[in-house]
C-alpha cells in the first residue's frame, strides 16, 4: 500500500491578447521582442497585469496493490482533489473613456494608437496602471442612492449607473474555476500461459465551480453587481487574492454568475493480449456512462436546477504485431471510440436545458507499421488515417466591446491521414544519430456553426465557418528531425538536434473574416524554421552530475502559432511573406536550463 499527498500552487501573469506582428514591430525593445506582453506594466512602481493566472491542485492517492497468486493481481487507487483558482481579468465599460481604453476591439495597437493615442500606455506599449487608478478616483462620484451605509463611496459597475455610480471604471474580477474531485479505479490482472486478461472498473466523481469574483478595485471603493437575476443588486467591498495559497472566494459574495456542474463517471474496461513467438495481439473494450447535471445560482431564475442527463460511451481498439524474422516486423492498430460530449455540449448557451440534439463525439483510426533492426541501426515507418466528427469546442473571444466573450463551434469534423518515419544509427559504440520524419494532411471536412456569448454568458449572435477543405492549423503537419547522440570519453557526453517545421497553419476564430465567407482562401500558411539544440553532460564523480541545455541555440526568430488568416496582398507590408496585421505568437527565443543530479 502506498499512499502520497502533493500540491504545486503556482501563479503567473498572462499574455492572453494576441498580439500583431507590426505592434510587435512597434513596441517592446527594439525590433521584434517575442516575449513582449501587450497586457503587462506598472502599479505603485511593481509589475502589474490585467491577466494573471493562479491554481492550487492538492492531490490524494492511496494505492493497494495485491498479488493474489503468482498469476492474479488486483491494483486499486483511491483519490481526491480539491483545485481551487482561476485567472484576472478586466471589468467594466472603460472602452467609454479614451483614458482607459486598452483593449482594442478588431485592431491592433498600432491602429489604434493611430487614431488618437487611446489607452494610458506608455510609449513602449506597457500599461501605465497608475494612471488607470487615478482617473477612476477623479472621475467617479461618491454614491447617493438609498443604502445608507455606502453613500459617500466610489464605486464602479457594469450594469448599473444610477446614483453617482461610475458604469465606465474599470476594476479587475477573477474567473474562478475550481473542483472537488473523487475517484476510484481497480484493475484485476490475470496471467496464463502466453496470455494475460484484465478486468477493470473506473468511478469517478467531479463537482466544478464557477463564479467570479472582484480581485482588485483599482481605486475605488467598491463594486455594484448586477450578475445576479434574482435581486436588484449588491455592493460589494471585500476583494479576494490572486493567490494560490488564499481565499478564492467559493464561499464569498460573487459577480456576474455562479453556476455548478456535477458530472459522474462509470466504467467498465477489457483486455485481453497473447504475446507469442511470432505474434503479440491484444483486444481492448470498454464501456462507460456520464452523468451531467448543472446548476446556476444566478442566470436561471425558475430554472435553478436542470435535470441529470445520462449518456454512455465506449470503445473497441485492437491491433497485432508480427516478427517475421529476427529483423523485421510488421503492426497494426484499429480503434472505434464513441467519446461522450463535453460539458458545454450537453448544456450549450449557459442553459440548463439539455442539447435536444447532443451527439457523441465519433473517432475512427487505422494504422500500419514495418519496424527493422539491422546490425548497427533500427527504424520504424508506419501510415494512418484517424477521423474525428462531431465535436464541440468552446473558445474564448474579444467581444464588440473589446470585453471578454465565448464561441461555441459544434458538428466539427477532421481528418488527419498521413506517414511517419524514425530511426537510429550507430556508427560507432560512442555514437548515435537519430532521425524523424513526419508527413500529415490533416483537414476539416465540412463547415460549422458557432454561436457568440458575451462575458456574461449571454448569448449575443451566431455566425458559420466555411472550413471544408481548410488545413488544420495550430500543428505543423511536416516536421523532420535529426539528432546526434557524442560520448567524448566517460565523463563528457554532448548533443546537437535539429528541427525543421513546415506545413504549420494558423488556426480558426470566428471573429476572422478568412472562413465567414464561402469560396474563401482557406487558412494561412505561416513561414517555416528550423531549430537547432545543444546539450552536455558532464560526470563529476561516480553519483554527481552536471547537465545544461541550450534550446533554439542561434535564437531564431519564428512565428509558433497564429489566430488570425490575413493573405498577403500586393498592398501588404509583409514579415517573412505573412500580412503584418496578423495576430500572431513569435516562438520565445534562445532559453537555456542546468541541473545538478545526485545519484544516492
Amino acid at each position: 500500500m502506498n499512499l502520497s499527498l502533493l500540491g504545486a500552487g503556482q501563479w503567473h501573469h498572462q499574455r492572453d491578447v494576441w498580439v500583431s506582428i507590426r505592434d510587435y514591430e512597434n513596441f517592446g525593445k527594439e525590433g521584434i521582442d517575442p516575449r513582449w506582453n501587450s497586457n503587462g506594466g506598472t502599479l505603485d512602481g511593481e509589475e502589474f497585469s490585467m491577466r494573471r493566472n493562479f491554481y492550487n491542485k492538492p492531490l490524494a492517492t492511496l494505492n493497494w496493490d495485491w498479488d493474489i497468486n503468482n498469476n492474479v493481481e488486483l491494483n486499486t487507487s483511491l483519490y481526491a482533489s480539491a483545485g481551487r483558482g482561476g485567472g484576472t481579468g478586466p471589468r467594466g465599460r472603460n472602452y467609454y473613456n479614451a483614458e482607459t481604453d486598452i483593449l482594442p476591439f478588431r485592431k491592433d495597437l498600432t491602429e489604434h494608437y493611430l487614431e488618437n493615442g487611446r489607452g494610458s500606455r506608455n510609449a513602449d506599449g506597457f500599461i501605465n496602471y497608475d494612471a488607470l487608478v487615478d482617473y477612476n478616483q477623479a472621475n467617479t462620484d461618491a454614491y447617493t442612492g438609498d443604502i445608507s451605509r455606502y453613500q459617500g463611496l466610489k464605486l464602479g459597475s457594469n450594469g448599473f449607473r444610477d446614483d453617482g455610480v461610475n458604469r465606465a471604471a474599470l476594476i479587475r474580477r477573477a474567473s474562478m474555476n475550481s473542483h472537488d474531485w473523487v475517484g476510484a479505479i481497480s484493475n484485476l490482472n490475470i496471467t496464463k500461459g502466453k496470455m494475460r486478461y484484465s478486468l477493470g472498473v473506473d468511478l469517478r466523481n467531479y463537482t466544478g465551480y464557477h463564479y467570479r469574483a472582484l480581485n482588485h478595485l483599482m481605486g475605488l471603493d467598491g463594486y455594484y453587481s448586477t450578475g445576479n437575476k434574482n435581486s436588484a443588486g449588491q455592493i460589494i467591498e471585500s476583494t479576494i487574492e490572486a493567490n494560490p495559497f488564499k481565499d478564492t472566494g467559493i464561499r464569498g459574495p460573487k459577480i456576474d454568475y455562479y453556476n455548478v456542474g456535477k458530472v459522474g463517471w462509470q466504467g467498465l474496461n477489457s483486455l485481453i493480449e497473447y504475446s507469442g513467438d511470432k505474434i503479440t495481439a491484444v483486444l481492448q473494450m470498454g464501456t462507460s456512462n456520464q452523468s451531467f447535471q448543472r446548476i446556476d445560482y444566478f442566470d436561471q431564475p425558475g430554472n435553478f436546477e436542470s435535470e441529470t442527463k445520462n449518456v454512455t460511451g465506449g470503445y473497441f481498439k485492437g491491433g497485432a504485431n508480427i516478427n517475421l524474422d529476427e529483423k523485421s516486423n510488421v503492426f497494426f492498430n484499429a480503434g472505434l471510440i464513441s467519446r461522450q460530449p463535453n460539458f458545454d455540449a450537453v448544456f450549450p448557451n449557459y442553459a440548463n436545458v439539455v442539447n435536444p440534439d447532443l451527439q457523441n463525439e465519433e473517432i475512427k483510426s487505422l494504422e500500419f507499421g514495418y519496424g527493422y533492426i539491422g546490425s548497427n541501426y533500427k527504424f520504424n515507418v508506419n501510415v494512418y488515417a484517424t477521423n474525428w466528427g462531431n465535436r464541440f469546442v468552446t473558445r474564448s473571444l474579444t467581444n464588440q466591446q473589446g470585453v471578454d466573450g465565448y464561441a461555441q463551434f459544434k458538428d466539427i469534423d477532421v481528418q488527419h491521414n498521413g506517414i511517419e518515419f524514425e530511426g537510429s544509427w550507430f556508427p560507432t559504440i560512442s555514437t548515435k544519430v537519430r532521425g524523424m520524419l513526419s508527413i500529415g494532411d490533416w483537414r476539416y471536412t465540412k463547415d460549422f456553426t458557432a454561436a457568440l456569448f458575451d462575458d456574461n454568458q449571454n448569448q449575443v449572435g451566431t455566425g458559420t465557418l466555411y472550413t471544408k477543405g481548410a488545413k488544420v492549423g495550430d500543428a505543423a503537419q511536416f516536421v523532420a528531425y535529426l539528432g546526434l547522440d557524442q560520448k567524448l570519453g566517460s565523463n563528457l557526453s554532448f548533443d546537437l538536434d535539429y528541427r525543421f517545421v513546415d506545413g504549420l497553419y494558423a488556426d480558426y476564430s470566428i471573429t476572422d473574416s478568412a472562413f465567414t465567407e464561402p469560396g474563401n482562401a482557406g487558412a494561412l500558411e505561416l513561414p517555416s524554421y528550423g531549430l537547432v539544440d545543444f546539450g552536455a553532460t558532464v560526470k563529476l564523480g561516480e553519483r554527481l552530475s552536471f547537465r545544461a541545455n541550450v534550446n533554439n541555440l542561434f535564437d531564431t526568430l519564428y512565428i509558433a502559432e497564429s489566430n488570425s488568416n490575413i493573405h498577403a496582398t500586393a498592398d501588404s507590408t509583409t514579415w517573412n511573406g505573412i500580412d503584418t496585421r496578423n495576430y500572431v505568437w513569435f516562438g520565445f527565443g534562445r532559453t537555456w536550463n542546468a541541473s545538478l543530479k545526485y545519484r544516492f
